[in-house]
């Protein structure tokens, strides 16, 4: 018996998600590649099975290519995002900034 990889993975609004959860797969191959086992990221998320974990790591890893260029557009359009944000209010950010360091 042969099941899709679309019994796990689905993509909707630009986006790759656990399919029938609001997990996304981002959440479980980050979780992956920074080498926790299926068992602890199910355990992470409780609204998925141990089977859906590996189903989404089991489609990573069959479209490791495109999943990694999805993955870094995300991360270049939150650089993106985030020095905008900084540009638009410097003052926020060196308060922030400041803030932090007082914390220490």
């Amino acid at each position: 018996m042969t099941i899709s990889n679309e019994a796990y993975v689905s993509q909707r609004e630009g986006a790759y998600w656990v399919a029938g959860s609001r997990v996304s797969l981002d959440s479980i191959v980050y979780a992956f590649l920074n080498g926790e086992t299926a068992e602890s990221i199910a355990q992470s998320f409780p609204v998925l099975d141990l089977e859906q974990v590996y189903g989404a790591i089991t489609f990573y890893l069959a479209n490791r290519a495109d999943v990694d260029a999805y993955l870094r557009e995300g991360r270049a359009d939150y650089e993106r995002l985030r020095a905008a944000a900084h540009e638009a209010d410097p003052a926020f950010y060196q308060k922030l900034a400041s803030a932090r360091q007082h914390q220490t």
